[in-house]
């Protein structure tokens, strides 16, 4: 089994997590989600999007992050800047943050954030829901 080291966990093995690689910006995406819950507990649901997104930002420049709200991104394509779009927050020019407040998350949504991340480079991103109950993907390209 190499470095791997199998523990069982009722009655099934799993390998032991101490051992696996870290999560690409994973003490970066603790703190966002971190965050999200924080403005979730704070705030709950029912607000447009706008003002989570407002929340999550002073939340995020409260904790020394640095932050991009609207941050204008563009779509290129052969060498030609054919579109452009505003991710809702940028932080630390690694991760994108999708604000949402819908029901649920869809796969429009998840798709959306997917294609901020091919047209931006930025490898990691999330999506923060704060529907009835909150919810948050994490997509990484």
């Amino acid at each position: 089994m190499g470095d791997e080291e199998l523990k069982t966990y009722h009655g099934f093995a799993r390998m032991d997590t101490d051992q696996a690689k870290p999560l690409v910006e994973q003490a970066l995406t603790e703190t966002l989600i971190g965050a999200f819950f924080d403005v979730y507990n704070e705030l709950g649901s029912g607000f447009l999007e706008s003002v989570y997104e407002s929340a999550l930002v002073l939340a995020l420049e409260e904790a020394g992050l640095r932050v991009s709200r609207q941050a204008p991104i563009g779509v290129v394509f052969r060498g030609h800047l054919v579109g452009e779009f505003r991710a809702d927050i940028m932080v630390n020019e690694s991760v994108i943050i999708e604000v949402k407040a819908a029901s649920r998350l869809t796969s429009a949504h998840e798709g959306q954030l997917i294609n901020y991340l091919k047209a931006t480079g930025i490898r990691v991103g999330l999506l923060f829901n704060f529907g009835p109950r909150p919810e948050f993907r994490r997509r990484v390209s």
